[in-house]
């Protein structure tokens, strides 16, 4: 059975060492911020850190993944206040949000080599699709989260994420909240 650190925690994966490690993620350990991007025609939307490489996590078997550090989105700040997360924000480099976090992972593992990269730099290290088109403030966004690694400038914080269940109920129509069952299951 495969083992590896994600997120800091030991897990022990009881799956087959062939699975892609993706789906391990997203399936057993339901992080699911690490997104599916077709297995193979990858757009970039599966990277996590492995080792603190950017790679892509549907390239990767569990077994290639044994005894190695993962980090994935949810690993990197779960209260968004990592300073890519913040950038993104800041320079308003976020769309749809499908590729963000495979983008926030490949600049993260870049400002973990390079706290200052060039657009050039950026550009080749950066290899991520998104179809909402947000490449020219992307670079500002990574240049800017390099600034704030390296305590040369600082961003104010981005909302907490989440939402109370009851909040989406309230601003979904289709969601609601069942009432709560009593001793006889009526």
């Amino acid at each position: 059975m495969p083992r590896m650190t994600v997120n800091n925690r030991p897990v022990e994966f009881d799956l087959d060492a062939d699975m892609p490690l993706l789906y391990a993620l997203r399936e057993a350990a339901n992080l699911t911020g690490t997104k599916s991007c077709g297995g193979g025609d990858c757009v970039g939307a599966c990277m996590v850190l492995v080792d603190g490489t950017a790679l892509r996590s549907c390239r990767i078997t569990l077994a290639e993944a044994e005894g190695r550090f993962i980090t994935t989105i949810e690993g990197l700040s779960r209260d968004r206040s990592h300073p890519v997360q913040q950038a993104m924000v800041a320079e308003q480099a976020i769309q749809c949000g499908y590729c963000t976090p495979g983008i926030v992972i490949a600049a993260a593992g870049l400002l973990q080599r390079n706290p200052a990269p060039s657009k050039e730099e950026i550009e080749t290290a950066i290899t991520n699709l998104c179809r909402c088109g947000v490449y020219p403030r992307l670079v500002s966004a990574i240049q800017r989260a390099g600034r704030v690694m390296q305590r040369g400038e600082s961003i104010s914080a981005a909302p907490a994420p989440g939402i109370s269940a009851e909040d989406a109920a309230a601003s979904v129509p289709a969601l609601r909240p069942l009432p709560a069952e009593t001793e006889d299951g009526s």
